[in-house]
């Protein structure tokens, strides 16, 4: 199942920051540290998200 989370995670982790990034942009904080934190949490987030999904798709 691992294998099959880092996979998801690859993708999931880029989607998620990009859709944070967009959001930050969106609502006018476009400076470095605002964009950063929100990629950041996107990565961060984007690894149980992977878990969660791969569980789903094993059973």
């Amino acid at each position: 199942m691992f294998r099959l989370a880092s996979v998801i995670y690859a993708v999931a982790s880029v989607t998620m920051a990009g859709i944070f990034v967009v959001a930050a942009l969106a609502t006018g904080n476009d400076t470095l540290v605002p964009i950063l934190v929100a990629a950041g949490l996107g990565f961060v987030l984007a690894a149980p998200a992977s878990w969660l999904i791969a569980r789903q798709i094993n059973t």
